[in-house]
């Protein structure tokens, strides 16, 4: 699976111009499922993102987690994560995840972060969405469970 994470102070999506999911500081979580990713691919992923450092201490370094900042986090489902441009200029998305396969990840994933403990809503999966977000630092950070 692939993720880009967002420290945000706060982050809203809309549907058809209604709300259907917001955040205050913490993460806009952008995820993807790969067409050979599997439920341990999305509780890896999710684990990885609730234990990340990328918050800061008291000294300013990044050293505190989502869950020790007790933040939250808003999910946006992304197939085009899996962009491929190897053949040109218009993207390919032949590796990304079947729609049905996707969403049972994408579905896994989020239950893993409410287990764990952060608070966690969502925008509409496979819809078009607008999403607004105030950037934390900017910090911004891609993962892909291939990679660790």
């Amino acid at each position: 699976m692939r993720a880009v994470i967002q420290r945000v102070k706060k982050a809203h999506v809309s549907v058809s111009n209604k709300k259907v999911g917001k955040c205050g500081v913490g993460a806009l979580i952008l995820v993807c499922a790969m067409k050979n990713d599997s439920l341990s691919d999305s509780e890896k992923l999710a684990s990885k993102i609730t234990k990340m450092r990328i918050y800061q201490d008291d000294q300013q370094k990044m050293n505190r987690s989502l869950l020790d900042v007790g933040g939250s986090a808003l999910v946006i489902s992304q197939f085009t994560l899996a962009a491929d441009l190897k053949r040109g200029n218009r993207p390919g998305f032949s590796e990304a995840a079947s729609p049905e396969n996707a969403k049972l990840l994408y579905n896994h994933f989020v239950s893993y972060l409410d287990q764990a403990g952060i608070s966690t809503e969502t925008g509409k999966f496979g819809s078009e969405m607008l999403v607004d977000l105030t950037n934390d630092g900017p910090v911004t950070i891609c993962l892909d469970t291939d990679q660790f």
